[in-house]
């Protein structure tokens, strides 16, 4: 699985495409779209475009680019079913890498029932690997009791140093469950605070790469978003430095539980 994804949440048509081929040649290697985002069709078009044009100057294939979509809404097991082969057909890439059940909501038997679905979907071959997203220590502990076939590869939250959620990271990496890091940059809320400003400045990078960092440095995987080509290339231009344990320490002691966009974590 690449370092580091691009996020396509909130960006839509051309925009979308665009954004995607900016990335692939900069040296992205995966893509996370969803059902809700409703661009999976736009960003799949923008990989195999890449692949076949003169930017792709390493010959790479369909299976060096890594593809995650999400279901919609958690139900019955049929519905989950139909729900992620519209997505394999929508993206047009001919399978998707990564599929994740975009929260916990809908109950303990849709969230198993769709389990199940995305289980049988990588035993299709449809999905090479399974995983969740927005879920809460609870969520995960029901699910590992379920005994599934396969084990949550994934689970996507949002993390941050102004949201460490260090009891889901924690248990997921007890767990060898991979942290993919949403909403890494802040959402922009926190490019000027002080302690933020004080080590881009001694690091010699912006406010971005240093978050970026952050979240490298702890094992997760961010997935920063942009539609901007120099921020785009700038958020992965992380590889010249690395924050030492003090300054770790400090970004993580800003912790104030910023919730950016939603948090189903503790949802029934």
């Amino acid at each position: 699985m690449p370092q580091i994804h691009l996020g396509v949440y909130l960006t839509s048509g051309h925009e979308t495409f665009q954004a995607v081929r900016w990335a692939l040649e900069a040296g992205y290697r995966g893509i996370d779209s969803a059902q809700m985002y409703h661009n999976e069709s736009e960003s799949g078009r923008a990989i195999l475009d890449f692949l076949s044009s003169e930017a792709n100057t390493e010959s790479l294939q369909r299976e060096d680019i890594h593809f995650t979509s999400k279901l919609a809404s958690n139900s019955i097991y049929d519905a989950a079913r139909k729900a992620i082969k519209r997505s394999v057909k929508e993206c047009g890439l001919g399978y998707i890498d990564l599929f994740l059940l975009h929260s916990p909501y809908g109950g303990k038997k849709a969230r198993l029932e769709s389990w199940r679905a995305v289980e049988d979907a990588i035993e299709a071959g449809e999905v090479k690997s399974g995983g969740v997203s927005n879920y809460g220590v609870k969520h995960l502990q029901e699910l590992i009791a379920s005994t599934p076939r396969i084990m949550p590869a994934v689970n996507q939250i949002e993390v941050h140093p102004f949201n460490t959620r260090t009891d889901i990271t924690s248990f997921c990496q007890e767990h060898g469950i991979v942290v993919e890091a949403y909403a890494p940059l802040v959402r922009a809320l926190r490019m000027k605070h002080p302690t933020i400003v004080a080590l881009s400045q001694r690091y010699l990078c912006t406010p971005g790469q240093l978050l970026v960092r952050w979240s490298l440095q702890h094992g997760y995987i961010p997935l920063p978003k942009s539609v901007k080509k120099d921020r785009i290339v700038e958020n992965a231009n992380i590889g010249g430095f690395s924050i030492d344990d003090a300054d770790m320490k400090a970004m993580d002691g800003l912790d104030e539980y910023l919730v950016t966009d939603w948090d189903p974590t503790d949802c029934p």
